[in-house]
């Protein structure tokens, strides 16, 4: 569910945050977001995009954004058989 994605980020986000030793104040100062977004998105796990990719380069998180959207979506097993073949592949 999106509730259960943006909750695991922000975990995730907060784990980092502490391994890199930064406090919440610190963050806001590297990454150029307000303290009150820092702690908004811990506390309710809301937060705009642009600020989510400035915390992640603060927290050189900033090549996790590569997988994002990057997997192809295959509606049936002839579309995957297709792609595999258009690509010189074969399983």
């Amino acid at each position: 569910m999106p509730g259960d994605v943006m909750t695991n980020v922000a975990e995730r986000m907060v784990k980092r945050r502490k391994e890199h030793g930064m406090t919440q104040a610190t963050l806001a100062e590297k990454s150029g977001v307000s303290l009150g977004s820092i702690r908004r998105f811990e506390q309710s796990h809301e937060i705009s995009f642009g600020s989510l990719v400035n915390i992640a380069f603060a927290l050189h998180c900033e090549q996790d954004f590569d997988a994002l959207f990057a997997q192809p979506y295959y509606a049936t097993i002839d579309a995957v058989t297709a792609a595999t073949r258009r690509n010189g592949s074969r399983t």
